[in-house]
């Protein structure tokens, strides 16, 4: 098996001259994105050195209260982004959010540890940290797009939720296919990317253990993994944020209440 090709300084110098060049085209064609992409450089250089090294250091140390730290705050920044996009202002949707994500990705984890994977001890970061990562950047996903998706929709569909509630239909019956219209918009990133995974594009994760030099057959069951894993974590997650929020638009009366 070929030795893994290890990039120098000087590679990722040359790499960056891609970037230089689109800048340059920026430039040229006036598209006024040279700024973006080179805060977008600066950022992916920092982010992922840093990144980088934090990550040296936690697979060296094996230890599972900083494993739980490194997840926990990776947790928090996913809530906290997809509260953002679900632009509810309730002081209870950050909660919601984080609650979800966090039961979907434990439950996620916790069923691959146990039953596929099988590693050693339950937090070995060489597994746990980059399979977490990936299904908390889904799940991030999935929460923001079902979540906007519901909470615009009931707003804009006032008058008919407020028509069905006044012919004695429950906030549940007045809203369940708007419920069932934002899960759906939810799963379709997550469906879609598992309807041409290998023929359109080969995803991170089996590209980057190719590049490792891993069986391409391993990669690809590695990456089969991963697919269910963001499915059934991504279902979950819409799942529940779309319940939490589904319940803060409805008083104790059972009376619409828009923010």
């Amino acid at each position: 098996m070929d030795t893994l090709i290890q990039l120098t300084i000087g590679d990722l110098v040359w790499a960056g001259g891609m970037m230089v060049i689109a800048m340059g085209l920026s430039l040229w064609q006036k598209l006024g994105l040279t700024s973006s992409l080179a805060l977008a450089t600066l950022r992916t250089v920092v982010q992922l050195l840093v990144v980088g090294s934090l990550l040296t250091a936690v697979f060296a140390q094996k230890n599972p209260w900083v494993v739980l730290l490194v997840l926990l705050v990776m947790l928090t920044i996913a809530a906290i982004v997809a509260r953002n996009r679900i632009g509810e202002k309730g002081a209870s949707v950050l909660p919601l959010v984080w609650g979800a994500i966090f039961f979907s990705t434990a439950l996620t984890l916790l069923y691959t540890n146990l039953l596929v994977i099988r590693p050693q001890t339950w937090y070995e970061p060489q597994y746990l940290i980059p399979l977490a990562g990936i299904v908390l950047g889904n799940a991030m996903n999935g929460a923001a797009i079902s979540g906007e998706r519901l909470a615009s929709t009931i707003h804009a569909s006032q008058l008919e939720i407020e028509t069905h509630l006044s012919l004695g239909a429950t906030p549940q019956q007045a809203i369940v296919q708007y419920r069932k219209d934002a899960i759906k918009a939810g799963l379709i990133p997550t469906i879609n990317a598992m309807m041409v995974v290998g023929l359109v594009t080969l995803p991170g994760i089996i590209t980057g253990q190719l590049l490792s030099g891993i069986s391409p057959l391993n990669a690809a069951a590695y990456q089969i993994l991963v697919m269910f894993m963001l499915a059934f974590a991504t279902l979950v997650t819409t799942l529940l944020v779309t319940t939490g929020l589904c319940r803060q638009f409805f008083n104790s009366a059972d009376q619409l209440v828009l923010r």
